[in-house]
């Protein structure tokens, strides 16, 4: 618990509307689960403004507001520019300061972020440190597994998820950082050791709107290491520089810039990169060691990731001689470039492929190693970025041989007018239109000849369909599993 006027100390530009203290027991952003003595956050939401729930919380039991406008009720109003950035900074001061207790590396970048954050938890295990993870799938630390609703989680469970980690004596946590987190001020008040780029490409611009503000979005994570509450003064900024957006954050960067890649300029270098059906080999060359260093992971884009974890965890502290061993062992993550195992002799991958530039990688991969057709499952999501759909479609098309177009989470959004928008992109005719996701895997794979590869793209780990604003479980790798049990 925390005195109000001691939390109110905290907010810059702050007004308080009564001099009353009060004792602050929680913080709710859910008039619905207010208890007594909690904070309630009027927050404005895209469809909902927690405003409208002032009087509700304050019938819960609230025992003081956070608003952007005056409201008449009993309680202590603390009224404040922004109400969500205020969330962010008051939930990290109620739950003092967890994320300055440990080690944390914030990942940030279109695609990539979920390997890179489970290599780094797969490497730091070898050297046996406790390690936490938040992010796309799930939250992991000490063998516990909470399932994720958001990529970055909202302030309030952020913030209580790092005190956890650290009560429960976690040393580092790698954390996928989103554009939305960034934009909406969610990682406010948290500090970072390490700041990764991966990469950016085409996505969220219902959001964004242009590439320029997603990007400006993205840097605004290594524009915080120099910030009031980011106190360390090693804090490192680690980007891919062969990305086209590598400038942008090298720029916004407050910290000392390390970068990775494949060209020449990069500090820490995969050179001479062979890909082969199980993995890839490379050389290595950073700080004036080389070495050959074989990867069980398919693919270019899994040597870019390699490296920004194994960049992560030099800057840990650790030597490259102890580092680069363990990059043999790694393993891939659920939903990316996963094999579906049967005793069909139909190759069928998931892969959580949802952008143009991921599905393109995936497929190129898949290209280089496939003996005989490709098809592609693909759909595209509801109420997001709707540029994006023709385009992905038609990256389908350059690839495979034959393309399903199916639905993905429509949510709100009539399906076929999705799949009409996508079908806009394809040029040819080797497509068809099956708005069943399950009947669409299993054309596929009914369809596909001994030797054939078959990858059901968009949805990776995810475990349900999202259609209204309802979820209904759906699993790709499960369904292709059933149809390859039928194939013949």
């Amino acid at each position: 618990m925390k005195s109000l006027h001691n939390l109110a100390d905290n907010l810059p530009l702050m007004e308080l509307s009564q001099e009353k203290d009060v004792t602050v027991y929680g913080m709710k952003m859910d008039h619905r689960e207010i208890e007594h003595g909690d904070i309630f956050f009027c927050v404005p939401g895209f469809t909902v403004d927690g405003h409208n729930f002032a009087e509700d919380a304050v019938k819960n039991g609230a025992a003081a507001l956070v608003t952007d406008r005056w409201l008449n009720v009993s309680v202590p109003v603390l009224k404040v520019p922004d109400v969500r950035r205020a969330m962010a900074l008051l939930s990290a001061v109620f739950y003092e300061h967890p994320s300055s207790d440990m080690h944390l590396i914030g990942v940030t970048g279109t695609n990539g972020k979920t390997s890179v954050t489970h290599f780094i938890e797969q490497m730091l295990a070898k050297l046996k440190i406790n390690t936490g993870i938040i992010g796309t799938m799930y939250t992991k630390y000490n063998e516990k597994i909470i399932p994720s609703k958001n990529t970055t989680p909202e302030s309030l469970i952020l913030q209580q998820l790092l005190a956890e980690m650290r009560d429960a004596d976690t040393d580092t946590v790698a954390m996928e950082v989103s554009s939305h987190s960034l934009a909406n001020g969610r990682i406010h008040g948290t500090q970072f050791n390490t700041a990764i780029f991966t990469n950016l490409s085409q996505d969220h611009l219902d959001y964004h709107v242009t590439m320029k503000d997603y990007a400006r979005a993205k840097s605004l994570l290594f524009a915080q290491l120099g910030s009031s509450f980011n106190r360390n003064p090693q804090a490192v900024s680690i980007i891919n520089i062969d990305d086209e957006y590598a400038d942008i954050m090298m720029e916004a960067s407050a910290a000392p810039v390390i970068t990775y890649g494949m060209t020449d300029n990069a500090m820490i270098r995969a050179e001479n990169v062979r890909l082969t059906p199980t993995g890839s080999v490379f050389k290595f060359s950073a700080q004036g060691i080389t070495k050959e260093v074989s990867l069980k992971l398919p693919g270019r884009f899994s040597v870019y990731n390699a490296l920004a974890a194994a960049a992560a965890l030099y800057v840990r502290g650790y030597e490259w001689e102890k580092l680069l061993p363990l990059l043999s062992d790694l393993t891939g993550v659920s939903g990316r470039f996963e094999p579906v195992m049967s005793n069909a002799s139909v190759h069928v991958i998931v892969d959580y492929a949802h952008t143009p530039d991921s599905l393109q990688n995936v497929l190129e991969t898949i290209k280089d190693l496939a003996e005989k057709k490709i098809y592609v499952v693909v759909g595209c999501g509801g109420d997001r970025d709707k540029t994006k759909r023709p385009v992905m479609a038609g990256i389908a098309e350059r690839y495979a041989d034959f393309v399903y177009l199916t639905s993905d989470n429509p949510r709100t959004e009539d399906p076929a007018l999705i799949l009409d928008e996508m079908a806009a992109g394809v040029e040819g005719s080797a497509y068809e239109v099956i708005e069943d996701r399950k009947e669409a895997i299993y054309k596929a794979v009914m369809q596909a000849g001994p030797e054939d590869v078959i990858l059901i793209a968009g949805k990776g780990h995810e475990t349900y369909q999202e259609i209204g604003k309802e979820r209904f479980d759906f699993n790709d790798k499960a369904v292709a599993e059933q149809a390859l049990k039928e194939w013949k």
